[in-house]
């Protein structure tokens, strides 16, 4: 218990910090005239949210499954992740246009100022950084890698303001805010194709169906296996299987082929699992089924 309110800690120490320091980054983006740091406010701002919905809808994901949602609520932090994804897709298409709008009337940026903010940012989000990615929790860790990226952005903001004042060229800052948002759409990006993944129950990327469907055939007294399904909710991986067994398998096989097929899959980190047994002379009546039994009983009789 401890270390989960420790978690919750963390994760809200970060997003004080986050927050405040977004409001004061916006500012002072405005006061220096620098789109880069009002990119990377906006950046913050997306990040706060994110924390803020993360950490609701995590609590709301942790809620045991009821009569509404029988799998339970595990879906909802993949919808704060969607709701996150949006908000700062949203947030640097703005600043794109904000930042090519500022190459074709470059206007003068307060250098001093610059360097000023991404000093004070390198120490707000490297401490933020600090206290979360240690952390234990998955969570955690993705908010400590936000951050992280604050970090990174924050170097070259003061890297560009040293280089703008040296060379008395703003055209420097809103390059930069064009490269800061370019890198937070490919991430978006690469996180929503995830998300709709999982929204269209696609199978678990890490779990190969056809390689898991030898395994199975291989245990002892199973016969075939077809209606393999598997699916995920981001967190917990879902799998409903039809096994073949012998006709003359008793009720101690049945229970020991399931216990396999269990070991089998809680192996590949698949918890949640529907097996439904077929003997060799039922018939299914799944389409699928059906074509694979015979093939599969013909070729037992050549053996």
């Amino acid at each position: 218990m401890k270390n989960e309110n420790q978690s919750e800690k963390n994760i809200a120490v970060a997003f004080i910090l986050n927050f405040s320091f977004s409001i004061f980054e916006l500012i002072g983006g405005i006061w220096t005239n620098s789109v880069s740091i009002i990119s990377d406010s906006i950046h913050d701002f997306g990040d706060c949210l994110s924390i803020a919905i993360s950490w609701l809808l995590e609590k709301k994901s942790g809620q045991k499954p009821d009569k509404f949602y029988t799998y339970g609520y595990q879906r909802f932090s993949v919808l704060g992740a969607m709701i996150n994804s949006f908000v700062l897709f949203a947030g640097a298409l703005i600043m794109l246009i904000g930042a090519i709008t500022r190459i074709l009337n470059p206007a003068p940026v307060n250098y001093d100022g610059v360097l000023f903010l991404a000093v004070i940012g390198l120490f707000v989000n490297g401490y933020g950084a600090y206290k979360t990615i240690s952390g234990e929790k998955i969570s955690e860790k993705a908010v400590g890698l936000h951050l992280l990226e604050d970090v990174l952005g924050w170097i070259a903001v003061l890297f560009a303001a040293i280089v703008m004042k040296i060379f008395d060229c703003p055209i420097i800052d809103p390059i930069l805010s064009i490269c800061i948002t370019l890198f937070i759409l490919y991430n978006v990006i690469k996180n929503v194709k995830k998300i709709f993944e999982i929204f269209l129950d696609k199978s678990n990327p890490n779990i190969d169906i056809e390689k898991l469907k030898n395994k199975l055939i291989k245990l002892e007294k199973i016969l075939d296996v077809h209606h393999l399904h598997s699916w995920t909710d981001g967190i917990n991986n879902f799998f409903t299987l039809h096994a073949i067994i012998n006709d003359l398998s008793n009720k101690n096989d049945i229970i020991q082929i399931k216990k396999n097929i269990r070991g089998k899959l809680a192996d590949e980190k698949i918890n949640h699992v529907t097996i439904e047994i077929e003997f060799e002379s039922e018939n299914c009546n799944e389409h699928e089924c059906s074509n694979i039994k015979n093939e599969n009983i013909s070729h037992s009789h050549h053996h």
